[in-house]
């Protein structure tokens, strides 16, 4: 079997470390294939940061820092304090050492004509990840969001220095319309068993993703049912501030609604399937009415065995046709 991953990002992290669990408790011989968002990429002193590609790459090479979030475990922070001394990165963002190993391997590569697959790959030959990541454009499509008080900054300014405090009206991919998925997410799509939308942020990590032209015909022609995980429980997010960026564009916070953005594959949209955590069984039946089906089960992705037991949830769901 082959699983196929969108999203990006702490949450799509931890759900593929749950789905790996999961494939090396039963078969162990299953493939797993995550198509990345890349739209939160951004240049830093003149090197190529990728938040939501290096937090999946760091949490399955288990060099991740558990207790931030983000960055590498024993992470010293030397570099970006001197850089800092030297006004070449803004106060709000550090580096750490470690990760800046990767920011300049990355860019060293990029600069000598490198692809962002290439880098990809390269990137994932150090560590066994047991999964194989792809971004989901070669193309520089980075966020900028544009304010209630008519500003624009980049989506990094806005979701690490602001932390989302400041109201946003919208977000836009800068030249998205010009780029095209990677050759690797079309195959990863076309070839999967099953297709996962992962429990990341809707609107700035899956949505981007969904924008590349030609990416969501791909997802729609696909032989695979597409099962979403609900990222949302009980009309809170678990992780960061994905319910600034649903008031942004008019959604509310809830399971139920972001269901609905993705739409019902029969009437034109995405989702064969959806699930949503036990708090948010009200859903259920409505949802299946619009052509969703919907199953409630324990979500909150603790351990390896809650992990696994989402993914085992959602890989059920997906084979319940």
């Amino acid at each position: 079997m082959r699983y196929t991953v969108i999203g990006g990002g702490v949450g799509c992290a931890r759900f593929v470390l749950g789905l790996r669990e999961f494939v090396r408790r039963s078969s162990g011989h299953d493939e797993i294939d995550v198509v990345v968002n890349t739209a939160d990429d951004w240049w830093v002193s003149g090197l190529r940061i990728s938040p939501d590609h290096d937090s999946l790459l760091y949490a399955l090479a288990g060099v991740n820092d558990r207790d931030r979030g983000w960055g590498r475990a024993g992470e010293s922070e030397r570099v970006a304090h001197e850089l800092a001394a030297w006004g070449s990165v803004p106060e709000w963002f550090t580096l750490g050492d470690l990760d800046l190993g990767a920011h300049i391997a990355r860019t060293a590569w990029l600069r000598d004509g490198a692809t962002v697959s290439d880098v990809y790959a390269r990137l994932a030959t150090r560590w066994e990840l047991g999964a194989t990541l792809h971004p989901a454009t070669d193309s520089e499509i980075d966020t900028h969001v544009h304010t209630a008080d008519g500003r624009t900054m980049h989506f990094q300014e806005w979701w690490v220095r602001h932390r989302a405090a400041v109201p946003a009206t919208r977000f836009e991919q800068a030249d998205i319309a010009l780029s095209a998925p990677s050759d690797g997410a079309l195959r990863a799509i076309a070839d999967a068993d099953v297709i996962l939308l992962a429990p990341s942020n809707p609107v700035v990590s899956i949505g981007p993703i969904l924008a590349v032209p030609g990416m969501r015909d791909a997802l729609r022609a696909a032989s695979a049912p597409i099962v979403g995980v609900s990222g949302i429980i009980a009309g809170a997010v678990v992780r960061g501030m994905a319910d600034a960026c649903l008031a942004a564009v008019g959604v509310r916070t809830s399971a139920e609604a972001v269901a609905r953005v993705y739409g019902a594959r029969s009437a034109g949209g995405l989702l064969d399937g959806w699930l949503v955590d036990e708090t948010d069984a009200d859903v259920v039946g409505p949802l299946a009415a619009d052509g969703i089906r919907t199953r409630a089960v324990p979500l909150w992705l603790r351990d390896a065995d809650s992990s696994a037991q989402v993914a085992a949830d959602a890989l059920a769901l997906a084979a319940d046709r």
